[in-house]
C-alpha cells in the first residue's frame, strides 16, 4: 500500500472538511460497488445491490472458499482480502461499497470508505460497540455519502405501515414494549478460547481478526460461530435486536434510554450469555409517557425465553417457547401484536370498530421503497430519498441496542448518559464503550 495516498485522504476527512462523492450521475449510469465481505451475508447484500441497477467492480473477502460463489457469479470483478489495498488500489473506479463482514470489522471498514467518499450499506448490527456507532453517526453527516443499515425489513411495509399507525394512536399511550428472539442458534457461553488449531486452506486468518488483538485460531470462529464470542460479535442481541427492536424504537422516538439493567446465564468474559432478559428504561419525549422496554433471548431452563402476558379477555396470547420472534406494544388502549415479516397484526383491547376506523383514516406518510436495497442505490445516484435507515437513524439505535451488552458484561444497572456516550454509575461498563484497535486498523 502506498501509505501517504491513504493517511492523507484518511486526513482530509478527520479535518472535517465535507467529503463529496467522486462522481455526479446521468440517465444511463451505474452506481460501481465493491462488496467487501462476498461470502454469508455479503451474498445477500452484493446481489442485491446488482439487482438494485450497481455494477459490482471489486470483492473482497479473507475466505476464498466463502468468497467463490459471488466471483463466479461476478467475474470481471477484481478480487481482493483487505479491503484497505482495495480501496487504495480503486478508490477512483468505486462509488460505494456493501459491509458485510463479522461485526468486529464493521465500523473501521465503513469508515474508511465513507472517508474516501464512498456511499455505504453496512449489515447490522452498524457496529461492535457504542462509540463506534456514534463515530459512524457523526462521519455520515459529515461526508454525506448514502448510507444504509442492513436491517431489511425496516424498509418493508408491515413495520412502516406499523409505525403509522402506532403513531396514530392505533393502542393509546404505549408505556411498556416487550421483544423475543429464539437466537442464540450457535453456542454461547463459554469460558475458554478453543484449542489452537490449523488454519483451514484459503482463509487469511489475520485479516479476518481485522481490528482486534490477535489471538490463535481455533475451531468454531469461523465462519458463523464467531457471534457468541464477544472479540468478534454482539450476542443474539446484536444479531437481531435492530430487526425486531426497529418498530417498536422508530413508532415511539425512544431515542436514548436512561437506564438499563440485565438478567442473564451463562456469560464470561469471552462469550455472550446462553440466555438474556434485558430491561431498557425511557423517560418523557415530549408529551409522550415513559416506556420500558424488555428483551428476552436464549433458551432459560429449557425453554424458549419470552413474555407470558393476559390479554384484557384472559386469553394467553404470548406462551414461552411460542413463535421465533416477535414483539407486543401495550398502550392504554390496547395491546398490538407484531410479526415484522406479515401485515397481519393483532390488536386486542379495543373495539374492533376503532380499531378499522384508525386503519381507515391513518394516510402513509412514510416513503415506500421496493427494498432497502432500492432504497440505497436509488440516493446514492440522486434518484431517490433518502434511505430510511441511513446511518443518522441507524446509528442512534445501534448505540441503544447494544447498551443491553454494556449491561450483560458490567453485571449491574447501567445509568447512562448519552451526550457524554457513558454510564454515571458503572465503570465496569464504560469499559466496554469502546475498543482498543490493533495498529493498522484504527478508525
Amino acid at each position: 500500500m502506498d501509505r501517504r495516498r491513504f493517511l492523507r485522504a484518511s486526513a482530509v476527512a478527520t479535518m472535517g472538511f465535507q467529503v463529496v462523492p467522486s462522481r455526479v450521475f446521468g440517465a444511463n449510469s451505474r452506481l460501481a460497488v465493491a462488496g467487501i465481505g462476498a461470502g454469508g451475508k455479503g451474498r445477500a447484500d452484493i446481489t442485491g445491490a446488482a439487482k438494485a441497477g450497481a455494477d459490482i467492480v471489486a470483492l473482497c473477502d479473507v475466505d476464498d472458499d466463502r468468497g467463490a460463489n459471488m466471483f463466479k457469479a461476478h467475474p470481471k470483478a477484481k478480487r481482493f482480502k483487505d479491503f484497505r489495498v482495495m480501496l487504495e488500489k480503486m478508490g477512483k473506479s468505486i462509488d460505494a461499497c456493501t459491509i458485510s463482514t463479522p461485526d468486529h470489522t464493521h465500523a473501521v471498514a465503513t469508515s474508511l470508505a465513507m472517508k474516501m467518499g464512498k456511499h455505504c450499506y453496512t449489515q447490522k448490527p452498524l457496529t461492535h460497540n457504542v462509540y463506534e456507532a456514534r463515530h459512524l453517526t457523526k462521519l455520515a453527516a459529515e461526508t454525506g455519502v448514502a448510507t444504509q443499515m442492513g436491517n431489511q425489513a425496516h424498509a418493508g411495509e408491515p413495520i412502516r405501515r406499523a409505525v403509522e399507525l402506532v403513531r396514530a394512536g392505533i393502542i393509546g399511550n404505549v408505556t411498556e414494549a416487550h421483544i423475543w428472539t429464539n437466537r442464540p442458534i450457535w453456542p454461547q457461553g463459554m469460558k475458554a478460547r478453543p484449542a489452537k488449531a490449523d488454519i483451514p486452506k484459503g482463509l487469511d486468518w489475520d485479516n479476518w481478526l481485522g481490528p482486534v488483538p490477535f489471538r490463535e485460531y481455533g475451531k468454531g470462529y469461523v465462519p458463523f460461530a464467531w457471534r457468541g464470542w464477544w472479540d468478534f460479535g454482539t450476542g443474539a442481541l446484536g444479531d437481531m435486536a435492530c430487526h425486531i427492536m426497529d418498530m417498536a424504537w422508530w413508532s415511539l422516538e425512544l431515542g436514548a434510554p436512561s437506564s438499563v439493567k440485565a438478567q442473564h446465564g451463562g456469560n464470561s468474559v469471552e462469550s455472550a450469555p446462553n440466555w438474556a432478559v434485558i430491561d431498557y428504561q425511557f423517560g418523557y419525549r415530549g408529551k409522550r409517557p415513559p416506556v420500558k422496554l424488555v428483551w428476552y433471548d436464549g433458551m432459560k431452563n429449557g425453554i424458549q425465553n419470552g413474555p407470558s402476558l393476559e390479554t384484557t379477555d384472559g386469553v394467553k396470547m404470548v406462551k414461552k417457547g411460542k413463535g421465533a420472534f416477535g414483539s407486543v406494544l401495550i398502550g392504554d388502549k390496547g395491546r398490538m401484536f407484531f410479526n415484522r415479516r406479515s401485515t397481519e397484526w393483532l390488536i386486542t383491547g379495543r373495539d374492533e370498530d376503532e380499531v378499522k376506523q384508525i386503519e381507515a383514516e391513518t394516510e402513509k406518510s412514510i416513503p415506500r421503497t421496493k427494498d432497502n436495497y432500492a432504497e440505497w442505490v436509488d440516493a446514492a445516484t440522486g434518484t431517490g430519498h433518502k434511505p430510511l435507515s441511513r446511518f443518522e437513524i441507524a446509528g442512534p439505535f445501534t448505540e441503544m441496542v447494544l447498551l443491553g451488552n454494556l449491561a450483560i458484561r458490567a453485571s449491574e444497572e447501567v445509568k447512562w448518559d448519552a451526550k457524554e456516550l457513558r454510564s454515571t454509575n458503572s465503570e465496569k461498563a464504560n469499559r466496554y464503550v469502546r475498543a482498543e484497535y490493533r495498529k493498522g486498523w484504527k478508525l
